[in-house]
């Protein structure tokens, strides 16, 4: 990876001592070089308000409600209580998530120390401006690209690069906005805020919208679309019929032409979707799991691909030691005594290789000793630390090449020929004493070495065996060595783990499709990379999920299916990915894919309750166009909706399943909504023509008719949801229960005529030939499903059709 340490070259003008004067401040917000919209932000509440309202779904049924309204029957525009609890749930949903994740980022904001008049200032990055001078110390973040002017410190640029290996910087070198002051301080001036920083333009090339990517939106808004295309051909024919043809009032003409193209839109299932997946959020919520867009729980539970970062991810992002070896002549409780004190004596400016150090000294119970004579601070110039204890022993720690020369590393070489290749090794030594700059004097006597490497997340193993024994494929994807990054994977239990490349080597689109494909480990890789590798899975067929939680990772995040970040992440890579883990663990993604599958697999099944209304619906309104009337009316329609619909799904809907989602949802659905509305769709054709043949009034004609598609209804109920337990008998007599009292108790409300034996005759019959057709036609398609035939055609012709029109209305700039 190309380090960008070469000193700055810009124009801008140079600050004094004191820092810019308030005059200057002035000046430079006055002409707009502020350090302000560096970052991605979260969708607005207007934005969210107005994708969840301006639908061709609310579009319709407020056409529909409206011409209800004209005709003064209040009670039959109960249907608009479906879109209005659809739109609240969407936008609830929705916001909460925003304001939550938008409160991460509140709370993530530090200020930043800054020279004016010759004071220092706490300000919000924001409130920087060119050429302002801070200051910065151990774990502080560098808030805009500046240039050191004073100070040698090890730069942490692991969120913009992916490598966790520590960058020195000295006078003049730049420092890059995002990166995080790993040991040191420094005094550096700012070259460039807002856009025109390193971060700032990445994150603004992830500020377009992306897309919802959902199959089962896609399959709803293909429905919808042929339903709204059927809807005013059928629905103008019908009333027209009505109206002049059978000389009924302008009301009754409106109320039957709406019941049939109400009846058409599946109302219930879009209510359906948004609740059932916002019982996941909410689920998902109480697990500290953030979902900002909540379809994504859909294309989790469809993920093969998982493509992971390195640090954040399979790595707590710090370090542990992995190894302690002694040289001849010594031991290792000598070494261990030994790093205790060098690290120990800096402690206060303790970098994470200090930390680990200090962690182990603790962990194997090495006793704090007596101040020491003399501290040695580490700096990048010299690659190592040291100290004077309270004996007079003088100790140094670092890099075996600049504290023992060649021939000495060669020595700490063989004693490190056992550590895993991605541990960092360092050599603790035994010296004459220091001058007066630090420098170690007189030949270093190794007295051992040290690994170091990024420690593991505990679940890291457990959670990538979860997804192999899934038959998701696992990708590591970093900005680190490949060595290490193979190392590491290996370690977690990434299948394949070996089967690495250097992406620096990749020089072309064909490069990168081609190493896609082929590797399952990426090092060296730049955050355009990334996004080119996520971009070929997905072109392969893959349905791709990403984690990450850097700037570097941000490009990749907005391209992926499924986006995952951390709270402890950059606000970036937070505010575009679709779920935020607010406690950084990402053990709770088999969580959220079981979630998923609980959701979708069960969705699915009820999902085929409701299609069969809207196929129906639209056959009888062709049907009764030549053969009038359409025996429904609105009211009539929400018994059936409550009874046969909207409770059994909602039930259906929320039991424990975590089989993998296979299939589409379009075809999955069609295979057994079809032949039900076939049946449905045969019985009532029957009772209008058993109307001309045995006289019935209007009210006995339309009571038969809603007899018949309960009976039906009745029966599909009962086969999807074999095999048969408690809950879902105790859900079958609820509905023969619904459908009683709702005919009888409140017959009157319903406009349900009282039962003559002819009546009876007509419902027993139809009601048994349509059901036996339903199961005949049931278990065929079922068959030819399983054969990859029949209705899965079709319904893949359907999604075909609304992913072109999608993509057409894109390019048009619809």
């Amino acid at each position: 990876m190309t380090r960008n340490t070469a000193p700055a070259t810009d124009d801008t003008p140079k600050t004094n001592a004191g820092g810019l004067s308030a005059a200057e401040v002035e000046e430079r917000v006055a002409a707009g070089k502020a350090n302000a919209n560096t970052d991605v932000k979260t969708k607005s509440v207007r934005q969210i308000l107005a994708e969840h309202a301006f639908t061709l779904f609310n579009a319709v049924n407020v056409a529909m409600a409206a011409l209800v309204a004209i005709s003064g029957q209040w009670r039959n525009l109960l249907f608009m209580g479906v879109v209005v609890c659809n739109l609240v749930i969407g936008v609830f949903q929705e916001i909460r998530a925003k304001r939550m994740v938008d409160k991460l980022s509140i709370l993530a904001e530090k200020r930043v120390r800054v020279l004016r008049d010759g004071q220092v200032a706490d300000l919000l990055p924001s409130e920087l401006v060119l050429d302002d001078c801070i200051l910065l110390a151990h774990g502080e973040q560098v808030p805009a690209d500046s240039v050191v002017l004073k100070g040698q410190v090890q730069m942490d640029e692991s969120l913009l690069t992916g490598e966790s290996r520590p960058v020195p910087k000295g006078a003049g070198d730049i420092l890059l906005s995002g990166s995080f002051v790993d040991s040191g301080d420094l005094l550096a001036r700012v070259t460039k805020v807002g856009q025109e920083g390193y971060a700032a333009r990445i994150n603004a090339e992830a500020k377009y919208v992306k897309p919802v990517r959902s199959q089962i939106l896609d399959s709803l808004n293909a429905i919808i679309r042929l339903g709204t295309y059927a809807l005013f051909p059928l629905g103008t024919g019908l009333f027209l019929r009505t109206l002049f043809m059978d000389g009924a009032t302008l009301n009754d003409a409106i109320l039957s032409a709406v019941a049939a193209v109400v009846g058409m839109i599946p109302q219930g299932l879009v209510l359906l979707t948004s609740s059932i997946l916002a019982i996941a959020t909410t689920r998902l919520a109480s697990r500290k799991v953030l979902v900002q867009q909540t379809y994504c729980v859909e294309t989790l539970a469809r993920v093969d691909t998982l493509c992971l970062d390195k640090t954040g991810t399979i790595t707590t992002g710090r370090m542990e030691v992995s190894h302690v070896e002694a040289a001849p002549g010594h031991s290792v409780a000598e070494v261990d005594k030994a790093l205790a004190a060098v690290v120990r004596a800096s402690e206060g400016d303790a970098n994470d290789t200090a930390q680990a150090l200090l962690a182990h000294a603790d962990e194997v119970g090495v006793e704090r000793g007596d101040a020491p004579r003399r501290v040695i601070p580490f700096t990048s110039r010299r690659k190592c630390s040291g100290c004077v204890t309270a004996d007079g022993r003088a100790l140094v720690l670092g890099a075996a090449r600049f504290v023992l020369g060649e021939r000495g590393a060669d020595q700490a070489a063989g004693l490190a020929a056992g550590f895993d290749p991605c541990e960092r090794v360092l050599v603790v030594c035994g010296v004459e004493g220091f001058d007066e700059e630090g420098v170690p004097q007189g030949g270093a006597s190794l007295l051992g070495v040290v690994g170091i490497r990024d420690e593991l997340r505990a679940t890291a193993p457990q959670t990538m065996r979860y997804f192999t024994e899934q038959g998701v494929d696992l990708r590591v994807i970093s900005g680190d060595d490949p060595a290490t990054v193979s190392a590491i994977s290996a370690r977690a239990g990434v299948p394949h783990a070996d089967d690495s490349v250097d992406a620096t080597t990749l020089g072309t689109e064909d490069d990168l499709v081609a190493a896609a494909r082929r590797y399952h480990v990426f090092g060296r890789v730049t955050p355009e990379q990334k996004r080119s590798l996520v971009r070929a899975l997905r072109a392969d067929g893959h349905v791709v999920a990403m984690t990450g939680d850097g700037v570097n990772d941000v490009l990749a995040l907005r391209e992926a299916d499924c986006s995952i970040s951390v709270a402890s992440g950059s606000a970036a890579a937070r505010n575009v990915s679709e779920i935020v883990l607010a406690d950084d663990d990402f053990s709770h993604m088999p969580e959220v894919v079981a979630e998923g599958r609980r959701s979708i697999n069960n969705l699915q099944r009820s999902a085929s309750l409701f299609l069969v209304k809207t196929v129906y619906t639209a056959l009888l309104a062709l049907i009764c166009i030549f053969f009038p009337p359409y025996p429904f009316i609105p009211i009539q329609m929400s018994l059936i909706s409550l009874a046969i619909i909207g409770l059994p799904s909602f039930v259906l809907a929320l039991e424990p399943n975590h089989d993998r989602v296979r299939g589409g949802f379009l075809g999955h659905v069609l295979v057994r909504s079809l032949p039900a509305s076939a049946g449905i769709t045969v019985a009532l054709a029957s009772a209008l023509v058993a109307e001309r043949v045995m006289p019935m009034t209007f009210g006995e004609t339309s009571t038969v008719c809603m007899l018949l598609v309960s009976i039906v209804g009745m029966r599909l109920i009962w086969r999807i949801s074999q095999p048969l337990t408690p809950l879902r008998t105790a859900l079958l007599m609820t509905v023969v229960a619904i459908v009683a009292v709702g005919c009888t108790v409140f017959g009157t409300f319903f406009k349900v005529a009282p039962l003559t034996p002819s009546m009876c005759v007509l419902v027993v019959v139809a009601g048994a030939l349509s059901c036996a057709l339903f199961d005949a036609l049931f278990n065929r398609s079922i068959a030819l499903a399983n054969n990859g035939g029949g209705i899965d055609r079709l319904a893949d012709r359907l999604e075909e059709t609304h992913v072109t029109h999608r993509s057409n209305a894109k390019h048009q700039g619809v």
